[in-house]
């Protein structure tokens, strides 16, 4: 019975575990945090983008005027213009890591 009730914690244990190591890649986070404003592609012809006038990621010049760090507090801090919120902040959702992982993503958006 030792043995049995082992086994039950320790397959209950590894299941957890397997839960909780699987994070979305940068393409889910994309998909579900930000394609709505910044578009699948991320040329933000959605309705959001061409209302906030959000900038193509996929512009070589675009690109090129991002540096990695900003991008990267305004995807955990927000963007603000004028002192105001353009975009939330999603440092409660997302780890540093995963952050830097979308800012890879998006550097990846430029043909």
């Amino acid at each position: 019975m030792k043995n049995l009730t082992k086994i039950v914690i320790a397959g209950v244990a590894f299941a957890f575990a397997a839960g909780m190591s699987h994070a979305a890649t940068a393409a889910e986070n994309w998909e579900n945090s930000c394609a709505s404003c910044h578009g699948e592609d991320g040329k933000a012809q959605t309705k959001l983008g061409k209302k906030l006038k959000v900038r193509d990621y996929t512009l070589a010049a675009v690109q090129a005027e991002m540096k990695d760090d900003e991008m990267l507090k305004a995807i955990l801090d927000g963007y603000f213009e004028n002192g105001k919120e353009r975009m939330k902040g999603y440092k409660d959702e997302y780890s540093e890591q995963e952050a830097k992982d979308l800012v890879t993503f998006i550097r990846q958006l430029k043909p």
